[in-house]
């Protein structure tokens, strides 16, 4: 059982996820703006955080920011704008996953358990350090250094650059990516995958090159 915090200024929606949250075994609690969130996030421990973009007073964006000064706390944010910017905003402040309104309720479930059953695991195989010219990662210690600078990426882009490196110069398909990186078959929008490949080659600097599109197949973490 995970304990689960939903943030809607719309009483409507916090009760229609409620109800498929607390069928799953989860504890629920709920807020109905970004400050009231915070606060709950500060007093609370949680295992994940279903947050909503547009809100009075504060936006959900403003709310995971602040939040991700004193918590790691994995956030799904829901929003009625599906617009690349809006998501790359999203993914920028530290969200996991970005849901669309309208949505499927059971969808989101899956999401929630996909995420939930990965906290704390670093699915790490054979060597902890793996360096490719200037570029180091720490499998264990969640650590990813360009030129010997440490650089500060999202969870999932720590995670898709580990499972493409521990399977280099293997050409990877969108299919499969999401599957094992958010751990759920996902239903045809490949926009999240490649908006995440974007600000992984951001975070990458020089060494973007390593991650190759393969046309009409996906990606490939492609070193000598």
């Amino acid at each position: 059982m995970a304990r689960l915090l939903i943030v809607d200024d719309e009483v409507r929606i916090r009760e229609m996820i409620k109800k498929y949250a607390q069928f799953e075994g989860h504890e629920v609690d709920e807020a109905s703006d970004g400050f009231t969130a915070i606060e709950k996030a500060e007093n609370h421990d949680y295992d994940l955080i279903i947050m909503d973009v547009m809100m009075p007073e504060l936006d959900g964006f403003s709310a995971v920011k602040a939040i991700r000064k004193f918590k790691k706390t994995p956030v799904i944010m829901l929003s009625a704008r599906g617009e690349e910017y809006d998501r790359i905003h999203g993914f920028e402040v530290g969200v996991d996953d970005y849901v669309v309104k309208p949505f499927s309720v059971k969808e989101l479930m899956m999401r929630i358990q996909a995420i939930l059953s990965r906290r704390g695991t670093s699915g790490a195989a054979g060597s902890d350090i793996a360096s490719f010219e200037g570029l180091t990662i720490n499998y264990s210690a969640r650590i990813v250094t360009v030129d010997g600078v440490r650089t500060d990426m999202s969870p999932k882009e720590y995670e898709l650059l580990f499972y493409m490196s521990r399977n280099r110069n293997i050409a990877l398909s969108r299919e499969k990516l999401l599957t094992e990186v958010w751990g759920y078959d996902y239903y045809g929008d490949d926009r999240t995958l490649d908006t995440h490949i974007k600000l992984l080659r951001k975070s990458l600097g020089p060494y973007q090159k390593f991650i190759v599109t393969v046309r009409g197949v996906g990606y490939r973490f492609e070193v000598q």
